[in-house]
């Protein structure tokens, strides 16, 4: 049955699945920032978890707690969405952002140190109308969903090559409005402007020791090797090296580029006192 509001239905079309991809990256983003942190435990300064969104709301010890919760519900409020044709399904998301614009204005209130934490450490800038504007139309998308009971399968038809146009525009528009109004793009350009050297980057041992368990020059050396895990490791330059016993003596040194989106993995086998460098130098290229 058309809807008695044509123009509000091309809307909520156009709005739902915005409304789905950001609630997924945003439950994305706050569990990738936990995983990161738990890699790198060391680079974590202490209350910082507590400084982004939900998080500031409650004692530190519950911050944790509170980010996954947080993130659960997101992931559920767009898989209702997505799979259930009823509006118990559609409202909750109106509740969820209409909290989290309150949220965010007793935020700006009385933490303007803290950041939004809408998409985990990205949203680290502390909460401005922009932020709040962004909850806002969210808030609005969410309701003209809920009113026109827009279906997940009614959308995809509308963007199908048959429909008109109409949908299309509107969700052009409606994602220019929103990343016009998201502060993490400031942030991410600033990044991308002054974006650290290799030497200087913040790189989890953690992070490159599973690169060097994913490549060939592991899988050459595994088998004669006494340990899992290294004996020592560190960083030099854009390089990190990990010590693994061989017996007899020997040990198997793995050197692990720090950038790149294939780092390179060289290795080198050394006797006991032998000092592991010049080995792996020969087949290193110059870090730069």
């Amino acid at each position: 049955m058309p809807s008695k509001h044509a123009g509000l239905e091309v809307i909520a079309v156009a709005a739902l699945p915005i409304l789905v991809v950001v609630l997924t990256l945003s439950g994305v983003a706050k569990l990738a920032m936990l995983a990161s942190r738990r890699q790198d435990a060391s680079g974590v300064s202490p209350g910082s978890l507590s400084r982004l969104g939900p998080a500031a709301l409650v004692p530190e010890r519950f911050a944790t707690t509170m980010t996954v919760l947080c993130a659960t519900a997101e992931f559920g409020f767009a898989a209702g969405l997505v799979l259930v044709d009823h509006p118990v399904a559609r409202w909750p998301s109106v509740a969820f952002f209409a909290v989290a614009t309150y949220v965010l204005l007793d935020l700006r209130r009385r933490r303007p140190d803290v950041g939004c934490g809408c998409f985990g450490e990205v949203s680290s800038a502390p909460v401005g109308l922009r932020s709040i504007g962004r909850t806002v139309i969210f808030t609005a998308m969410a309701i003209a969903v809920a009113v026109e009971n827009v279906t997940w399968a009614g959308t995809m038809h509308a963007f199908s090559p048959a429909s008109s146009p109409s949908a299309v525009f509107w969700l052009g528009g409606l994602v220019v409005l929103l990343l016009a109004l998201s502060p993490e793009i400031d942030a991410a350009v600033a990044r991308l402007r002054h974006r650290l050297p290799c030497e200087q980057r913040p790189q989890p041992a953690a992070r490159a020791l599973a690169r060097l368990k994913s490549s060939t020059a592991w899988r050459a050396y595994v088998g004669m090797l006494e340990a899992d895990e290294p004996t020592d490791t560190w960083r030099e330059l854009c390089w990190r090296f990990f010590v693994f016993p061989a017996g007899d003596g020997t040990d198997v040194v793995f050197a692990v580029q720090l950038s790149g989106r294939r780092p390179a993995v060289r290795s080198a086998v050394v006797s006991d006192g032998e000092p592991p460098l010049p080995s792996l130098r020969e087949s290193m290229p110059v870090s730069a």
